[in-house]
């Protein structure tokens, strides 16, 4: 059979990765992909469940993987993670930083408006998003200072460059995650190493199991108003699917873009683009 094409492109072999949130649809594809290419891929998820399966994905490829417990908002988990993540491959050369979400209690509906949000809901998706990024790149970050070397690669979004509606506290999650991949790039390459490089890609539209029914009805399969608006206003006239992460990804923690940091990198069929016109 015929290499895949970044397989041809991209070599990992020797390089350990840490995917948080890989038992997700999106990251998950993710560990695949950079086991396939050769690295040894730590797989953080809270549920160990699936992040067992993606590991067995991985194994069932000859690759290298470890399926590892963490709570990316609780410090603790994370460390003794980290731990884990040495002993069993030594070192730490590539991360992601992939857990995320939204929450029913962040989005605004017809029963419940942006008056009504509960706080205990708009603060749970801040954090997930913005903390899920920065407790994780403190720990792992700091082991890529000490060897003077290392990739870090946040997940944004396109609510980043234009927050939708329904979704305020997503929205703002993800703009900041973009600030902060913009402000740690510059700080850890001026204070610490140019060798460390830390970017971001921004998806467009996917469908995950978070929004599956935002977008399609549940009984028929058919889009929704919501997903109609979506694929107008995509000039690719599609969702995304996982796959279509992997080039940009891989790209940005390969050797390729040596001399690329600090970057928000959008996947989203045009969207960004498109005015609507």
């Amino acid at each position: 059979m015929e290499k895949k094409p970044y397989l041809q492109m991209y070599d990992f072999a020797g390089k350990t990765a840490v995917v948080t949130g890989a038992g997700g649809v999106l990251c998950s594809e993710m560990s695949v992909a950079l086991a396939e290419c050769g690295a040894n891929v730590a797989v953080l998820d809270r549920d160990l469940n699936l992040a067992n399966k993606v590991v067995d994905r991985i194994k069932d490829t000859k690759g290298k993987g470890a399926a590892i417990y963490v709570d990316v908002l609780k410090r603790d988990t994370i460390q003794k993670a980290a731990e884990e993540v040495l002993q069993t491959f030594g070192k730490v050369d590539i991360l992601i930083n992939g857990a995320g979400g939204n929450s029913p209690k962040a989005t605004t509906d017809a029963t419940q408006t942006f008056f009504d949000l509960p706080e205990e809901g708009f603060k749970f998706v801040s954090d997930l998003n913005l903390l899920g990024a920065l407790l994780p790149t403190q720990v792992f970050g700091k082991l890529m200072v000490e060897q003077k070397e290392g990739v870090i690669l946040n997940i944004s979004s396109m609510n980043a460059f234009r927050p939708l509606t329904r979704i305020p506290a997503y929205s703002a999650a993800k703009a900041a995650v973009s600030n902060f991949t913009q402000w740690l790039a510059v700080r850890i390459a001026q204070e610490y190493s140019p060798n460390i490089r830390v970017n971001a890609i921004a998806p467009g539209f996917f469908i995950t199991g978070q929004n599956r029914f935002l977008l399609t009805d549940k009984e028929t399969g058919e889009l929704t108003a919501r997903g109609k608006r979506i694929l107008d206003h995509t000039p690719m006239a599609r969702f995304g699917v996982p796959e279509d992460l992997l080039g940009a990804t891989l790209w940005l923690l390969s050797p390729a873009s040596n001399f690329v940091t600090g970057i928000v990198l959008p996947i989203d069929g045009g969207f960004s683009a498109f005015s609507g016109v």
